[in-house]
């Protein structure tokens, strides 16, 4: 089982401590992000990770890749997250059908931290390739 601790700073602001590594975490984002914005790189790395690794296995040339995330929340307490919507930018000689694909198996099967929220969570995502030079 994974282990995090958390222990308060001053004010809003925490530090997350596991493994040794450390997090500043605020829920005001002055010294850190905020427990939303943590979420939302957490999915976000979570589908970027598969998103390479089948890339990778797809034996797909590319030489960068970077994901923009959005979220929508609810307006009222508690302000859950009601939708999360990604831009992926994927640069090389990457076949668009591969890469959609790549895109689309993380949020349908692999990616553990978008499968742990919500199920009436909205998704949007988007592909955009940049061919290599």
């Amino acid at each position: 089982m994974d282990e995090i601790r958390i222990e308060w700073s001053e004010g809003l602001a925490f530090t997350g401590y596991r493994d040794g590594h450390e997090t500043s975490i605020d829920g005001d984002s002055e010294t850190g992000p905020s427990p939303v914005a943590l979420l939302m790189e957490s999915v976000a790395a979570c589908a970027a990770i598969d998103v390479v690794v089948i890339l990778e296995k797809g034996r797909q040339p590319f030489t960068g890749l970077a994901v923009t995330t959005r979220a929508e929340r609810a307006e009222s307490p508690p302000r859950y997250v009601r939708r999360l919507q990604f831009d992926f930018t994927i640069e090389g000689d990457v076949e668009e059908a591969k890469a959609r694909r790549a895109v689309m198996l993380s949020f349908e099967k692999y990616c553990s931290v978008f499968h742990s929220l919500r199920k009436d969570i909205e998704l949007e995502w988007s592909m955009r390739l940049e061919p290599g030079a």
